[in-house]
């Protein structure tokens, strides 16, 4: 290992262009200056330490939250260099942390050959977004020392303050956030960096990953999976019965492009296929993921027909048959990554696709072959999905006919709002006849349409999609919505561009909110990703003083506004026990009118944490339900039971 150590040196940090503006414009660096974007900064640094892990120089990293929301990150890699860059005339250090687009990341044999973050990009804008940050390098038996304040400017120079045992090498940086900057907060979530350093230890198996929350009771984890992403799929699993025991493997390189795919069916009805670069979550997909799913759907249908599972005139099993119940990660290493798309988490490069297909043909091929039961098993699931698939085309019928959209306007289940712009159009769903007088009374006819439901839908968490289409009130959104479902879907063709679920503020309620949910996010999950979906949020209590009318939503915001009164006071309190006990003109004024309802969007900021979620609120077992009202329950302190 010394041998490569020397390989790395001060020259390897390569200079691109000198860093502006960070503090300007912090967005165009880190995406925003919200929770995300202060989170953001400790990925940056901690991609520094996972590119050392990569480059096969680092074991251990340690990430510590102190009081004051102080972030320190540790790792046991080489040490960053400490002699002076002949490009700037700077110390290494100092350019790795002042100057944008410096580092190993860029360079040739000595810099990194796969990296995660841009090594030097990230720890510059850290840097700038910081009220100090102070970096200490081991190596050479010798520790060296640097601090920046004010935004990234340098104290003093780098220099050597100790000396350390000759084997230890490493680096550490603690920083603090600029509040000025960080004006939203400044308060680290626990339970966000957990999660995201799990996700970095699954994707590179071996690294032990080291989490301690120093601020209030402490707190800590450790992450280890010598099994990677096998052990991810296990966990997706967890609380799904499994088709099979073995989680499925695939591993190998080509070009310097590395392709690792683990997979493992389950009784399910949903995929959940989840793709990375570079440890970067390819949340739209791209040509890793586009390889892997054409080579599943070829190499099943193969396989099926050479060994007469499925018979000669048989139809071909189609993709999405293929990856019902299926949980995959999808982990590909890439020396030179382009990514696209509307968020850039989208891999563009087109030798991948190829490459995984090639790569992941080989293993899954050579699997099937040589372990016949669980290919049957395989293949009996995907088969039952496509006679499934069969039966949801026909019902699909229903949802397309011509005349669909004025039948239901006929019937009287859909008001429907006049305009033909989807983008200023609103459909508002409520639950009962009752409720949706009222609304049809309140509404906008322009631009808002009112669609009431009789009763709770079907849990489609249990039901596959042909199910799903003989439930007549989903049959009666996917007319009104106008996209399709399924591998028909098209959100081009989205009649509204807000979807509001307009429920009661009661647990029925709530148990209708889940269920539309879990309905959206199975079968029309573009619509919630996105932001098309939205929750409205009636008042619980209408409060007359006088000539005042107030509404309010919960019962703390009644107390604060009964404290504003005078002592004597006796207001009118009504409470609301359903949408269908307001007339038109409080569900108008409180809940409808743009101008002064209150409307939560429905997001999905991560795909698998809400798949998770839906498995385990709306599965079968009740166990992980039970588990989550234990451990949250406390959460939610206004239930109307």
């Amino acid at each position: 290992m010394n041998e490569k150590i020397k390989h790395y040196n001060d020259d390897d940090i390569q200079v691109l262009e000198g860093l502006e503006a960070v503090r300007k414009r912090p967005g165009m660096y880190i995406g925003t200056t919200s929770e995300r974007g202060l989170h953001h900064l400790v990925w940056e640094i901690v991609d520094n330490s996972i590119d050392e892990a990569l480059a096969g120089y680092c074991d251990d990293i340690e990430v510590i939250v102190e009081k004051g929301n102080i972030i320190t990150v540790k790792d046991d890699g080489r040490g960053m260099p400490t002699g002076i860059n002949k490009k700037t005339g700077l110390s290494t250090i100092e350019t790795i942390f002042t100057v944008l687009h410096a580092g190993g990341k860029f360079g040739g044999d000595g810099g990194y050959k796969v990296s995660g973050g841009l090594h030097g990009v990230g720890a510059s804008v850290v840097n700038a977004l910081s009220t100090w940050l102070e970096v200490t390098v081991y190596h050479d038996s010798k520790i060296y020392y640097q601090k920046f304040e004010n935004g990234g400017h340098p104290v003093e120079p780098l220099k050597e303050i100790g000396t350390c045992e000759e084997n230890r090498t490493g680096t550490t940086v603690r920083f603090k956030a600029d509040p000025e900057i960080f004006t939203e907060t400044t308060i680290y979530n626990y339970d966000t960096l957990a999660k995201r350093l799990q996700e970095l230890a699954f994707l590179n198996k071996g690294i032990r990953i080291l989490l301690r929350d120093e601020r209030e009771e402490e707190k800590k984890a450790e992450f280890l999976y010598n099994g990677g992403i096998i052990e991810y799929v296990k966990m997706l699993n967890k609380n799904k019965e499994p088709l099979h025991e073995e989680v499925i493997y695939v591993e190998g390189v080509e070009d310097d492009i590395e392709i690792e795919v683990a997979m493992q069916y389950n009784d399910s009805y949903n995929a959940s296929v989840y793709s990375f670069t570079n440890n970067i979550n390819t949340y739209e997909g791209g040509t890793h993921e586009d390889g892997v799913k054409r080579a599943l759907t070829r190499i099943i249908n193969n396989y099926a027909k050479n060994a007469k599972i499925l018979k000669e005139n048989d139809e071909a099993l189609t993709g999405e048959d293929v990856r019902e119940g299926l949980t995959m990660i999808i982990s590909c290493k890439h020396p030179n990554p382009q990514f696209e798309g509307q968020t850039k988490t989208k891999l563009g490069n087109a030798e991948v696709r190829k490459i995984a297909d090639d790569v992941f043909s080989e293993g899954f091929e050579r699997f099937l072959m040589e372990n016949p039961d669980e290919a049957k098993i395989i293949i009996d699931k995907a088969s039952t999905a496509a006679r499934a698939r069969l039966a949801a085309k026909k019902a699909r019928e229903l949802t397309r006919r011509k005349s669909a959209l004025d039948t239901i306007n006929t019937l009287g289940k859909l008001a429907d709002c006049t305009s033909k712009d989807a983008s200023i159009s609103e459909i508002f769903i409520v639950e009962g006849d009752s409720a949706g007088g009222s609304a049809k009374s309140a509404r906008i006819p322009a631009t808002q349409a009112i669609l009431p439901l009789r009763g709770k839908i079907l849990n489609v968490e249990k039901a596959r999609l042909d199910r799903a289409l003989s439930n007549e009130e989903i049959r009666t959104m996917i007319t009104a919505f106008g996209t399709g479902i399924g591998d028909e879907f098209d959100i081009s063709k989205l009649r509204y561009h807000k979807i509001i679920i307009m429920t009661d503020a009661d647990v029925d309620g709530d148990h209708i909110r889940i269920l539309l949910l879990t309905l959206f996010y199975r079968f029309f999950r573009p619509i919630v990703e996105g932001g098309y979906v939205y929750a409205a949020q009636p008042p619980l209590f209408k409060v007359v003083y006088g000539k005042n009318i107030k509404y309010v939503q919960t019962e703390e915001e009644l107390a604060e506004y009964r404290a504003t009164l005078p002592a004597s006071a006796k207001p009118i309190v009504n409470r609301f026990k359903g949408l269908g006990e307001m007339d038109a003109e409080d569900l108008r004024d409180t809940t409808m009118h743009i101008e002064n309802r209150v409307l939560r969007k429905i997001t999905v900021e991560d795909a698998m944490l809400a798949d998770q979620i839906f498995t385990d609120l709306m599965g079968d077992d009740v166990t992980p339900r039970k588990k989550y009202i234990e451990e949250h329950g406390s959460e939610f302190d206004d239930l109307d039971v």
